[in-house]
């Protein structure tokens, strides 16, 4: 699995016991405080910059040629959210923190963040120009935005054309929004030893893509405001239709089971082995498979939702100002430097030189931003020679607009665990889906209450 560049990961369990400060207002209060149009000067603390590689390393390399009078120290070890929420109470506040961006909106709500508005206002930034919406409403809460985003790896579909080709299945038969069409498909695929899977037909990736499934599907995972709707009946239909691609391929549990003997990463992985027809997968795994392209044959389609049209979902990282910074100034221009188009430039040319020296396929920066994404695309996305290769490439780059945000909420991480707490027991049979769904989202409540409690 490639390094998530410049990664970290938050999770706020347990702030509000540990600062008692966790409600809303410190935020705004300190960046009306912050003149974010001051000279960007002095030391800057940045942390969670857990491996950077040569895309990350780039761009740090850019920001501090645009900003020399910025001394910024990076903290390289992985987020941790008691780390952090003991270093505010204490005073210990780092100037940058990066996260996944479904955490953001749990800290915003606490009001351990600062609203980056006037910061890019101050940098002459707008963020519905720089970035996807669906990518800007990851991480807006009550009208404002809390962070500054990079990534956006969209979900498609990748078709094992060995496996098609030997079943009589054509690459349009796998249609996520035709279910009797793509069952006939599975059958086709699908092979097993007595009741125990060898081969899926269609691997859907069922708790690790839930919230593409039920979104897709016409759902919904929390209101307007951020709270869950976890219950909502529109959200059943995800879950209907995970249930009957698993029971058609021996029941979830066998599903499961067989998956997680895949060698996902490894000589043997399940497209090697042709042990799937199709896979639900997000667009870094072709980065993977690359160096098995003389072993397999892919194509991709992208998922499609109720109504027939190309679906997916935001998801990455993202970089905040905490309340309590000592010079939000200059990170709000550092942030602004490290994803700016020129940034993702010198990116895309660092890793067009690593991709050449291992004789690799570039599958292209899904960086976040749509002009940032074209322009790397054009300059260095080349034809590899492998036809169904750079049709793969093609379908995630046509899919990315389509996004849509899991939805902004102070309980975010928790209804997406709880989610998959519901598909599980709905495809295992241990709950109705709506008796799941109604448990999952009591769960999720008490999770968003807390978090929003003053």
């Amino acid at each position: 699995m490639p390094k998530r560049y410049l990664a970290g990961v938050a999770v706020c369990a347990a702030s509000i016991a540990v600062l008692a400060s966790c409600s809303g207002g410190g935020g705004d209060e300190q960046a009306a405080d912050v003149d974010f149009t001051a000279e960007p000067t002095g030391a800057l603390a940045a942390w969670g910059f857990e491996n950077a590689d040569d895309v990350g390393q780039s761009r740090l390399d850019y920001a501090a040629e645009q900003l020399p009078d910025v001394d910024v120290t990076l903290d390289a070890t992985a987020f941790d959210a008691q780390k952090l929420t003991t270093r505010i109470a204490s005073g210990d506040v780092p100037d940058v923190v990066q996260m996944d961006r479904r955490y953001v909106t749990t800290y915003a709500a606490q009001g351990l963040l600062i609203p980056l508005d006037s910061c890019f206002e101050a940098q002459d930034v707008d963020p519905t120009e720089r970035w996807y919406q669906s990518v800007v409403d990851d991480v807006t809460y009550e009208d404002a935005v809390y962070a500054v985003s990079q990534f956006y790896q969209p979900p498609a579909i990748l078709l094992n054309m060995n496996v098609l080709n030997e079943a009589g299945v054509s690459p349009d038969e796998i249609d996520t929004s035709d279910m009797d069409g793509l069952l006939a498909a599975i059958e086709k695929m699908y092979q097993a030893s007595g009741s125990t899977p060898t081969r899926l037909g269609f691997d859907p990736v069922a708790t690790g893509q839930g919230g593409l499934w039920v979104l897709g599907m016409g759902g919904q995972l929390t209101d307007a405001d951020g709270r869950p709707t976890l219950d909502d009946p529109s959200n059943a239909a995800g879950i209907e239709a995970l249930k009957q691609i698993t029971d058609a391929q021996g029941g979830y549990a066998a599903v499961k089971s067989f998956t997680d003997s895949f060698d996902t990463f490894g000589d043997a992985n399940q497209f090697v082995e042709n042990q799937v027809g199709a896979q639900v997968a997000n667009q870094w795994y072709p980065n993977v498979l690359s160096a098995y392209r003389d072993q397999i044959s892919l194509q991709a389609v992208p998922f499609r939702d109720a109504d027939g049209e190309p679906f997916s979902l935001a998801s990455g990282t993202a970089f905040v100002i905490p309340v309590g910074a000592e010079n939000p100034a200059a990170a709000c221009a550092w942030l602004t430097q490290l994803t700016s188009t020129d940034a993702w430039m010198a990116a895309g040319a660092a890793r067009a030189a690593t991709i050449e020296e291992n004789d690799g396929v570039n599958t292209g920066l899904f960086t976040g931003s749509p002009e940032a994404d074209e322009m790397v695309r054009s300059e260095y996305v080349t034809p590899s020679g492998d036809e169904g290769f750079d049709q793969v490439i093609s379908t995630y780059y046509d899919v990315v607009g389509s996004g849509l945000s899991f939805g902004s909420s102070p309980a975010g991480q928790d209804i997406q665990n709880e989610l998959n707490n519901a598909i599980t027991a709905a495809l295992l049979g241990d709950k109705t889906t709506e008796g799941a769904l109604g448990d999952a989202q009591q769960a999720a409540q008490r999770a968003y209450d807390n978090a929003t409690a003053n």
